[in-house]
């Protein structure tokens, strides 16, 4: 299958045609200083171009150019980078009217991207005319970003009336890298926790935490986090207000120094090209110099703060141009995160080139903690991989069967050992009722769990017994106990809180184990073939109710043979949502767009 992947930017393009099948590129073009000095390149070989120096006019040129070397191929779909996808998109989907409008409302949200991804789409259009186009949007692997880490300190209000958050990008990059890493180190990235740095002109770091975006340093635009090659990155809001009023500066010249004059191009001077400053600053250029300082102190500052974030790091990843080729940049970026673990290898560092062959390599020292992997990103083949799901209709599910709907309240789940503490060794637990999965009941006994703040009686104990202590909650109990418990898969406990169990015959503390528990549903395999999913898959629940439609986003798939058809969302969520056990829900398809006039849960 061939599928053309294309990532058009404001002064850049790139459009490969991938042959998904055999994981190759047959045709790649290369676009850049557009539009007032272009330089083209297809398969490496440089094309004239004696046109309108008009970014449309060039696009539709290259797409012609590309369509003219196809010898007989058939494009089946065109996947698309785009930006910012906002709250409409957390999954790709077939670009239609309304879509291409939701685009076009974003494009004050990544005005450096979402016009140009947006005119890529209509020269696609007009040169395959008839072929599917499909966007791939940056901020798609973000959505799992927990509330905390998407909210700014500013007033309610506002952030309701015009829906500011932070969104996160880069995130087809930083997803691929995740899966690469978990390829490359023959481990589930389920219980992983990793940082990646994406370094470009565009950087951002992104914190991975069991295969979930749980932080990222871009935020409601692009603008946020890193130094980049003309982006400021972290900015005290008082400088915006302090310089517009100095400089009699307008709204648009305020983005414009920000987006377009600040970064590693603003601090050096020189250039936006980390390749250029660095040349310069082994000359002796002191503005180059800071640059490259200021550049790998946030980046350092962030890899800790999201060390932090997770309770520890595994692996740490460099990817981008940068992030791929710099062995100086790795190096300062590691010198002084030796205390987590992370040491970097001297003469591996210096020796990595990475290549399409050899797209990873572990630049960490043998002994050390944590994994350094140097990753190839290969954007381009994910968005194509993802543009290929749509053609195939491989993430549409079937959305005939309803799916049973559970309030699952607090309770805990206990081992051996801490049984016989809290009951008396060698206690039996005896059953009180059978819960709806298979072998599974709640027990006649309970415990009370007891935090900084406050404690809660008579919760429930689930049999039968694990092989290690969970003690799952809500955030309103969390709230009240004073635990900060993350959201989890239940048996994914490391990292999180400990707490207090009181139990009839003893006490003991568990030192991890507390979480809320990712809203979630249990599917037998015969169910996940009917409905066209997999293990881990994250999907959209609808809950057909004509007052008062609703959807859950971000839910969990979990497949297996001991498990009974259901849906388990807490009390919190319940109340809420004003649902209870026994209501149904339609799973939707992966590339549903969430109608604006829905109460999103």
């Amino acid at each position: 299958m061939y599928i053309l992947v294309i990532n058009c930017g404001s002064s850049s393009l790139k459009a490969d045609v991938i042959d998904t099948i055999n994981k190759k590129t047959v045709i790649e073009l290369d676009a850049e200083r557009l539009p007032l000095t272009p330089i083209i390149q297809i398969n490496n070989e440089s094309v004239a171009y004696n046109n309108k120096l008009e970014l449309d006019a060039i696009l539709l040129f290259c797409l012609e150019q590309i369509k003219q070397r196809l010898e007989g191929k058939i494009i089946e779909g065109i996947g698309h980078r785009v930006v910012h996808g906002g709250d409409y998109y957390s999954q790709p989907i077939l670009i239609d009217a309304v879509v291409e409008q939701a685009i076009e409302e974003l494009c004050a949200l990544a005005p450096l991207h979402n016009p140009a991804n947006l005119l890529g789409i209509r020269k696609a259009q007009e040169v395959f005319e008839g072929v599917h186009n499909i966007a791939v949007f940056d901020t798609a692997f973000h959505q799992t970003l927990p509330n905390r880490a998407k909210q700014y300190a500013i007033d309610k209000e506002l952030i309701k009336k015009y829906n500011i958050k932070r969104y996160g990008f880069h995130g087809t990059s930083h997803k691929y890298i995740a899966e690469r890493v978990g390829t490359y180190l023959k481990q589930d990235i389920k219980h992983l926790r990793i940082v990646s740095c994406h370094l470009g002109n565009g950087a951002s770091a992104c914190a991975i935490e069991f295969g979930r975006s749980i932080e990222t340093s871009m935020g409601m635009t692009p603008m946020e986090g890193l130094v980049m090659g003309t982006r400021s990155g972290d900015i005290d809001a008082g400088i915006v207000s302090f310089l517009q009023n100095k400089e009699n500066w307008s709204t648009q010249q305020t983005e414009d120094f920000l987006n377009k004059k600040s970064g590693l191009a603003g601090l050096s001077g020189l250039s936006n090209d980390m390749r250029d400053i660095l040349q310069k600053a082994s000359e002796g250029n002191e503005d180059a110099r800071t640059a490259i300082q200021v550049f790998t102190h946030r980046l350092t500052k962030y890899i800790g703060a999201y060390a932090a974030l997770m309770g520890g790091i595994d692996v740490l990843v460099f990817t981008g141009g940068i992030g791929e080729n710099s062995v100086e940049i790795r190096n300062r970026v590691c010198q002084r995160l030796d205390f987590l673990g992370i040491t970097l290898d001297d003469d591996k560092n210096k020796s990595t080139k990475l290549t399409n062959e050899k797209d990873v390599s572990n630049i960490s020292d043998e002994n050390a903690r944590v994994k350094i992997l140097a990753i190839k990103t290969d954007e381009q083949f994910a968005i194509a991989l993802e543009a290929q799901k749509i053609v195939l209709e491989k993430n549409k599910v079937n959305c005939i069967p309803k799916i049973p709907i559970a309030i699952s309240a607090r309770h805990v789940h206990l081992c051996r050992e801490t049984l016989d503490i809290l009951y008396g060794k060698d206690y039996e637990l005896t059953p009180y009722k059978p819960l709806s999965q298979p072998g599974q009941y709640a027990a006649n006994e309970t415990v009370t769990i007891i935090g900084p703040r406050n404690k809660i009686e008579n919760v429930r104990i689930l049999g039968p017994l694990r092989s290690k202590d969970q003690v799952e909650i809500s955030k309103t109990d969390e709230f009240f106990l004073g635990v900060d418990a993350p959201v989890r898969e239940s048996g994914n406990t490391a990292g999180s809180p400990g707490i207090i169990i009181e139990g009839k015959n003893g006490t003991t503390t568990i030192k991890e184990g507390v979480i809320v528990a990712w809203r979630h549903i249990h599917m037998h395999p015969t169910d996940a073939a009917i409905f066209g999913v997999q293990d881990q898959d994250v999907v959209s629940v609808d809950v057909d109710d004509k007052e008062r439609p609703l959807t859950f986003k971000n839910v969990l798939i979990r497949v297996s043979d001991k498990f009974k058809l259901e849906m388990h969302i807490d009390t919190d969520e319940g109340n809420a949502a004003e649902i209870k056990t026994g209501e149904e829900g339609y799973l939707m398809k992966t590339e549903k767009v969430v109608s604006l006039n829905m109460k999103n849960v």
